[in-house]
């Protein structure tokens, strides 16, 4: 592995890293800037959400964690392909613990563990996901 290719593993991991942040900060906005394309298709279907752009899909997003007081995305291993010198997949790991509050201020804990699969491009802003798909495995709490 020569050092082009570890920068680029690095940026890659820095892009899911960017879109868990995103989300966790509810700084959704940066999804569009810092993650995506701006053609890239979105998949959440496996939770019963929808697929298409970020520009329709993010917003969907947004409104489904406003339920939650608060979360926290944990990353593991990031699996990467590199198809050519400018397009990559990616898989990772994730576990998802959130927490909702009642009016009564108890809190739950749920959880949802899985992939994320995404297909990136080499852009003049460096790596962005071209594809993302929620792929969830197991849940607790539901």
């Amino acid at each position: 592995m020569d050092s082009n290719e570890v920068a680029d593993r690095l940026e890659i991991t820095d892009v899911i890293t960017r879109y868990t942040r995103a989300i966790d900060t509810r700084a959704f906005d940066r999804l569009h800037t810092e993650v995506f394309t701006p053609d890239a298709v979105l998949d959440y279907s496996a939770v019963g959400g929808p697929v298409g752009p970020p520009s329709e899909v993010v917003e969907w997003v947004e409104k489904g964690l406003r339920g939650f007081d608060r979360y926290q995305h944990i990353i593991g291993q990031v699996a990467i392909t590199f198809d050519g010198p400018d397009n990559a997949s990616a898989t990772a790991y994730f576990t998802n613990p959130m927490v909702a509050k009642a009016p009564d201020g108890t809190e739950t804990l749920w959880e949802v563990g899985g992939y994320y699969h995404h297909q990136l491009v080499r852009t003049a802003d460096g790596w962005r996901s071209t594809s993302l798909v929620d792929d969830n495995v197991w849940t607790r709490g539901f």
